[in-house]
């Protein structure tokens, strides 16, 4: 099982839509037909990696709302986190995460 799959389906149990891409320039191209509330992206990924997924949503969907998560690679977590963040994610975390925090993160994301 893989950490995607993990949280969509806890997403899902609370009441959430929720569609999944292998990697950021699927990502990206879900974007280009459909409108969403909320993006969580991973930083690490293959094709497009994280911080460039961002940039891409911030720029051609400022309206949507990013969460960033890592658990690291070349760099801490922290690094990768922080400059998602200067990109454009509202929220950041670091895995493993609590899922209280952030399921409350998505909650007030999502209904603001």
């Amino acid at each position: 099982m893989d950490f995607r799959w993990m949280l969509a389906e806890m997403l899902r149990r609370e009441g959430y839509t929720v569609e999944t891409a292998e990697n950021g320039d699927e990502g990206v191209k879900l974007m280009e037909e459909e409108k969403y509330d909320l993006v969580i992206t991973d930083i690490i990924m293959p094709e497009k990696e994280g911080l460039e997924t961002i940039m891409d949503i911030s720029t051609h969907k400022p309206d949507t709302k990013i969460i960033a998560i890592s658990g690291g690679g070349r760099s801490s977590a922290g690094s990768y986190l922080k400059t998602a963040e200067y990109f454009g994610a509202l929220r950041s975390f670091q895995k493993p995460f609590d899922k209280d925090e952030f399921l409350e993160a998505v909650r007030d994301l999502v209904h603001a």
